[in-house]
């Protein structure tokens, strides 16, 4: 939503989603870019309910939310978005009953479609290895980003961790002797978080070679940084990835997350247990870590229809 029409807001609309989002940020912990995406959704309902005719948030009761909610499914809108967008409505409605700014939530009846669960993409361990041959022989013959670049992917796929939890880690956060990560993850809740000897290779050599030498007083203790010498930001980091899968050529995976699918199928697949999973993602709910158990049965079905002579 643009500036222009969250200028039409109502005073009363738009300062109960104002304090929302900063309930988001400060009481929750939410990221930025969660912010950004709820403040979006509820300025969205907002807009639809003002073309009701509606100025204050007492007015919005279930119709509303429903109309809107069809309104966005008419639009093309996937499953998986409206049910973020229906979980958005419900906890602004739960939050806005507690602040006593309504007296009774209408959301408490919405039902959210149920989301896709489409399988997510994963790497085989040879694409892996072709993309680690490929940034280690740049980072070999190449300057301080290649370095970084090789140490970033490495720690990705070894670890399983998210983008903006690598882009916000700090020099101090990674241990190379125990060969362990500290990461803060959603919520702010902190886990530690193991990788293996080749990761830890080429983050070492991206301490000692690459980081001194692009490093400003603006990067602070951050462990990546931009050409800049400041921290790198996200959108830095999938650049980067995305350059290396289209570089394989036999993958329609354009993302960082397909390093954090590829980590936890690979463990999985190897024998770890669901649990240690887990952990390691930092996952809430055990019941997300399982999605994973399906692609490997996927694979293994695969496996056998291809390989048995009587599948």
């Amino acid at each position: 939503m643009d500036y222009d029409e969250r200028a039409r807001l109502p005073a009363e609309l738009d300062a109960a989603a104002a304090a929302f989002e900063r309930y988001l940020a400060a009481e929750r912990g939410r990221s930025e870019h969660t912010v950004r995406a709820y403040r979006g959704d509820i300025d969205a309902l907002l807009i639809h309910a003002l073309a009701e005719g509606i100025r204050a948030l007492a007015g919005v009761d279930l119709g509303v939310l429903r109309r809107w909610l069809g309104e966005q499914n008419a639009a093309g809108l996937s499953r998986s978005t409206l049910a973020r967008r229906t979980a958005t409505v419900r906890s602004f409605m739960a939050w806005a009953v507690r602040e006593e700014l309504i007296a009774v939530d209408p959301a408490l009846r919405l039902k959210a479609p149920k989301r896709n669960q489409s399988l997510p993409a994963v790497l085989q361990q040879q694409q892996v290895q072709r993309i680690m041959d490929s940034l280690k022989l740049r980072a070999d013959s190449g300057g301080p980003i290649d370095l970084r670049n090789h140490a970033m992917v490495e720690l990705l796929y070894a670890t399983g961790i998210r983008v903006g939890e690598l882009a916000g880690m700090d020099v101090d956060e990674v241990d190379l002797e125990r060969r362990t990560l500290k990461v803060l993850g959603k919520g702010n809740k902190e886990r530690t978080v193991p990788f293996g000897v080749p990761a830890a290779d080429a983050v070492r050599r991206w301490l000692l070679a690459g980081r001194p030498a692009v490093h400003q007083p603006a990067g602070g203790h951050a462990l990546f940084l931009g050409k800049r010498g400041a921290r790198i930001d996200q959108r830095q980091v999938r650049s980067v990835v995305a350059q290396a899968l289209r570089a394989l050529g036999d993958t329609s995976a354009t993302g960082p997350h397909t390093l954090r699918h590829t980590a936890a199928t690979h463990l999985l697949d190897g024998g770890a247990d669901l649990r240690a999973v887990q952990e390691i993602l930092g996952h809430s709910s055990l019941a997300t870590t399982q999605l994973y158990t399906h692609v490997s049965v996927e694979r293994l079905r695969a496996s056998y229809k291809q390989a048995h002579p009587r599948a």
